[in-house]
């Protein structure tokens, strides 16, 4: 029997993966899935300097779990038992992690986690040592707009592209996981476009440089403040997005001129 709705794909780096036949993108396509998951979301969150109580993170964008099963073998791999860890995975479909779980030997990274992996896929829960994973299904701005659970630490966003689902990259999603963050949270994504970036500043982020990843040369880390950031985007970045009136930006009800004056106070602000 097909799957019709992906299919397994060998990455440049000669990864297996997974590509949505409907929005014609592939997961993780430079590197591979646990690689790429690696270098953008666990390394940039700093685990190491951070984890020394109690946890969250969201998943944003559960897909076929990788990111998710990376973070779990970082936290594992870090021996702090006490620091109990809350793993919340964001997704209105987990159709791709059914599809992950079925072809677990093809694509080699599910196969420790087989067991784990169908206890969350038949309970919504899982304990994976000091890691609690959970699954949030539906609607991710309805879910966290009545969101009663606590502050995210660490949010790793990695929806389907602007392109493919551009409801999840908007302002007001940015906003709505800034107004629910700790006051000591990141968020790591794939994206380095210029309309990210400033809707990650009008929303509330703090916003710099992250790190390259196969075959985009550079991401983007955002965090609540700015002394989590390693490189904050320079005062030069910001000048250029406002002279070039973010072309994506006005489409959200704003004038140039109020898009001009929002993003010159987030210079400011990010300038400190």
């Amino acid at each position: 029997m097909s799957d019709p709705s992906f299919e397994l794909v060998t990455v440049p780096s000669g990864a297996r993966s997974l590509r949505s036949r409907e929005h014609g993108e592939t997961f993780h396509p430079g590197i591979g899935p646990m690689e790429e998951a690696r270098i953008l979301h666990v390394v940039q969150h700093r685990l190491a300097e951070r984890l020394d109580g109690p946890f969250v993170i969201w998943d944003v964008g559960l897909g076929a779990g990788a990111n998710a099963l990376a973070m779990i073998e970082a936290l594992l791999a870090l021996e702090r038992k006490e620091a109990r860890v809350e793993l919340r995975s964001f997704d209105k479909t987990l159709e791709p992690l059914y599809f992950a779980f079925k072809h677990a030997a093809e694509l080699h990274y599910p196969s420790r986690w087989k067991p784990e992996i169908e206890e969350l896929l038949l309970r919504g829960k899982v304990e994976i040592g000091s890691v609690t994973w959970s699954l949030e299904a539906g609607d991710f701005l309805e879910r966290i707009n009545h969101w009663t659970g606590p502050e995210p630490n660490a949010v790793m966003f990695d929806p389907y592209s602007p392109a493919a689902n551009p409801g999840m990259w908007t302002r007001e999603v940015f906003h709505a996981i800034r107004e629910r963050a700790g006051h000591d949270c990141t968020l790591t994504t794939y994206s380095r476009s210029t309309v990210t970036r400033a809707r990650l500043l009008l929303a509330g982020w703090c916003v710099g440089r992250g790190a390259a990843t196969g075959e985009k040369t550079e991401t983007t880390v955002a965090a609540t403040r700015i002394e989590l950031l390693q490189e904050p985007l320079r005062r030069d970045w910001l000048e250029r997005v406002k002279r070039s009136r973010a072309a994506g930006l006005t489409d959200e009800g704003m004038t140039p001129e109020m898009l001009a004056g929002e993003l010159a106070a987030c210079a400011q602000m990010q300038a400190g």
